[in-house]
């Protein structure tokens, strides 16, 4: 309807009438720190996931926009990181050779996962009550 106001996305959370405004969101990062090193995180359970579908550290790295170098060093640090590997690679170039995800690799992914999942729907109660508090944000362009 025309000069009518629009509906909040969430009617339980405050919002903005400012136009193209986002409504309030919130993010949760988890890292699983080992020492000094991040054992794992958002980034290298994403590298995991892709080594897993493309069956190759440089394939997965590409795909990541990640060095072969870097990426690399990333699945050795998860590697040193746990008891047993998490990515296990064969010589051989393109055509013998390759990098397999291990039990344990899948393992630590799933959990991770849900770990995230669980994080997540632990923090929306908070949230939604932070929410309520938040300042309305600055118009574009202003």
């Amino acid at each position: 309807m025309e000069g009518s106001t629009p509906r909040p996305p969430f009617p339980d959370l405050p919002w903005c009438p400012v136009p193209n405004a986002a409504p309030p969101s919130f993010s949760i990062k988890l890292r699983i720190l080992h020492g000094e090193v991040f054992a794992f995180g958002p980034g290298k359970a994403a590298l995991l996931d892709a080594i897993g579908r493309l069956a190759s550290i440089s394939a997965a790295g590409r795909e990541m926009g990640l060095s072969y170098s870097k990426t690399r060093r990333l699945v050795d640090e998860m590697n040193a990181s746990f008891r047993t590997p998490l990515v296990e690679t064969s010589r051989g170039g393109s055509e013998r050779g390759g990098a397999t995800v291990t039990p344990t690799g899948r393992r630590v992914l799933d959990t991770f996962r849900a770990m995230e999942a669980q994080a997540m729907e632990a923090a929306r109660g908070g949230f939604r009550r932070l929410a309520r508090d938040l300042a309305a944000p600055e118009p574009p362009g202003e």
